[in-house]
């Protein structure tokens, strides 16, 4: 499969399991899966037909490991807008997560705190590099430091994804710094 056929399916995948599942009338269980042949079904009914060694194809070269197959159920590994429980234990943090954005979102980023402005939670990572390049997705990088430790010892919790991605409800300003 060439690497413009990838990202299609892997875009149609985040728009469908992570928010619009309803769209193309799948549904998810509580914990956000959804069963693989219904996938399949609603996708080729709505006109985007893939197979199944596409979509396993997918799921298992995604750079950011965004998707995990189960037997026969598929979800999401976070970033959902629609409500899901994704029974993500909570983690003790490294001392200092990361945060990349713009310049234009980080001066309020810094006076307000980081929100998780429509998903379930804000979306940290644990290097410099991983949040310089999520940053960079929508211009000039600028990546704020959590102090996600000082956090943690305050009562907040952080939750981790099968992909890496460290989770939180929010970080109020006094834990960010550039």
């Amino acid at each position: 499969m060439d690497q413009r056929r990838a990202v299609k399916i892997s875009k149609y995948l985040a728009k469908h399991l992570r928010h619009r599942p309803e769209r193309i009338g799948l549904t998810l269980d509580a914990g956000g899966w959804a069963d693989v042949s219904e996938l399949l079904d609603a996708a080729a009914r709505n006109g985007f037909a893939l197979t199944r060694a596409e979509l396993e194809h997918v799921v298992d070269v995604n750079d950011k490991k965004r998707y995990e197959l189960d037997g026969e159920r598929i979800r999401a590994v976070q970033g959902h807008s629609v409500p899901v429980e994704l029974d993500l234990p909570p983690t003790p943090p490294p001392e200092f997560l990361y945060h990349g954005t713009v310049r234009r979102s980080a001066d309020v980023i810094l006076r307000e705190g980081l929100l998780p402005m429509g998903r379930h939670a804000v979306h940290l990572s644990a290097d410099r590099e991983t949040a310089g390049r999520v940053g960079a997705r929508r211009g000039r990088p600028v990546v704020l430091t959590v102090e996600s430790g000082r956090m943690a010892a305050a009562g907040h919790e952080f939750r981790v994804s099968a992909n890496g991605v460290w989770l939180a409800d929010s970080v109020p300003p006094e834990y960010l710094r550039e």
